[in-house]
């Protein structure tokens, strides 16, 4: 299977302009608090049924009430459209 395409920082960067995710250089990362330990892990799993669907998995780190996602293509070493795809699905639940 070909590898995905390399997206540019300025790519990302503009597909990122109303998003919650940032890019922080070639992981998009999205912090996020919430009001109880019960709520930021129903996020945890909501986001995981997303990233099941797309086959496409983030890094979670979970502290009491906030939650870290850090999004990258580890095929590629960079950020590519499946990456915006998974953004954009988290931002839909937020």
């Amino acid at each position: 299977m070909k590898p995905p395409a390399t997206l540019s920082h300025s790519e990302v960067d503009q597909a990122l302009e109303s998003s919650g995710f940032r890019r922080h250089e070639d992981e998009l990362e999205l912090i996020r608090s919430f009001p109880s330990f019960p709520e930021a892990l129903g996020f945890v799993v909501a986001v995981g049924a997303l990233a099941e669907a797309q086959n496409h998995h983030p890094d979670i780190d979970v502290r009491w009430t906030t939650v870290t996602l850090r999004v990258t293509t580890h095929q590629i070493n960079g950020l590519s459209e499946r990456d915006l795809e998974l953004a954009r699905a988290v931002d839909a639940l937020l």
